[in-house]
């Protein structure tokens, strides 16, 4: 058990904020996040991800992004402009704890391309 002065222990409080802020997201969306808060494991996150970006959508789908093919662009297809892609990121590094910058995240075109991207990311600021 580790001691109430570790600087580690605050896991708790920032992992309940953090759930508060996704508790507008569909349910499958919040248990992928609280799989991956318990393992981790990057792999997990598509639900995550998909709710997000469909939270921040400007042109609303019939069907849930997951539904349609990864090759689907975010600004062409779905109606992204800079203003809602920065609300994507903002909001995915604050959940995530990681950090974008704008120069990596031009070259993110497609819902897969964004998928490897966060994962990646997420994938780098854990260890191994």
């Amino acid at each position: 058990m580790e001691s109430p002065e570790s600087p580690s222990v605050p896991a708790k409080p920032v992992d309940a904020d953090r759930a508060q802020k996704i508790r507008h997201l569909p349910e499958s969306a919040q248990a992928a996040y609280r799989s991956f808060q318990a393992s981790g494991d990057p792999a997990v996150l598509d639900p995550l991800i998909f709710a997000i970006v469909e939270s921040f959508i400007p042109r609303k789908r019939e069907r849930s992004l997951a539904q349609h093919p990864g090759n689907l662009r975010l600004i062409e297809d779905l109606g992204f402009d800079s203003l809602a892609i920065s609300e994507v990121v903002f909001f995915t590094e604050d959940l995530l704890e990681i950090t974008i910058a704008n120069e990596e995240i031009v070259q993110v075109l497609t819902l897969d391309d964004l998928r490897r991207f966060v994962s990646r990311k997420v994938a780098a600021r854990r260890p191994a």
